[in-house]
């Protein structure tokens, strides 16, 4: 309601109805270029003004053409220099300093590393296959020689404790009755016992 109450306003308390494509560029323009919004807040303006002219007065504005956007300022991203990585991979160790190795190393990020899983690795090729990652994509990324050795310790571990817990009746996967018998040939590549 604000954005349709300040767009009557600016029209000088005119219905909507008497008003078309020029005025509600206008206002936007305004917005962008008097206020200074920001992009997102035309964005939410516009996306009002579209909703009452389509939804509650039944009309469709054509393109609208000469709408000046919001532009977003540019934001350079934070980026750590060669000492600075250096010296934070030196206040690691263990699996801490190889998550944060291979976010470095591989250009990962926290999510594609934290949902690495053993069949991911590619060492004899020093590949990594990340899944659904940025855009939901799959894409493959280098693995630093240097990590090849930490990696495959990690993985070796994993395996004894993962090959421990089934020993011991742990390390299952659970899975609704009707979508385990779907599943057991998928279950049986990727190493999980249902």
């Amino acid at each position: 309601m604000h954005w349709i109450k300040r767009f009557i306003y600016f029209h000088g308390k005119r219905h909507p109805e008497s008003l078309g494509e020029s005025e509600v560029t206008a206002f936007l323009n305004h917005l962008a270029a008097e206020r200074s919004v920001a992009a997102s807040t035309q964005n939410q303006a516009l996306s009002v003004l579209l909703f009452l002219y389509k939804e509650v007065l039944g009309r469709k504005l054509a393109w609208l053409d000469g709408l000046q956007r919001a532009s977003r300022p540019p934001r350079l991203p934070t980026v750590l220099t060669r000492a600075e990585v250096e010296r934070l991979l030196a206040g690691l160790s263990g699996t801490r300093w190889l998550l944060a190795s291979l976010l470095y190393g591989a250009g990962l990020r926290v999510g594609e590393c934290l949902r690495l899983r053993v069949k991911d690795a590619d060492l004899d090729y020093r590949q990594i296959l990340v899944r659904d990652g940025k855009g939901e994509k799959d894409r493959v990324t280098m693995l630093p020689e240097r990590l090849l050795g930490p990696l495959r310790a990690h993985l070796e571990r994993v395996r004894l404790v993962r090959a421990r817990d089934l020993r011991d009746g742990y390390g299952e996967v659970r899975l609704p009755y009707a979508l385990a018998q779907v599943r057991r040939a998928e279950q049986a590549s990727a190493g999980y016992r249902a």
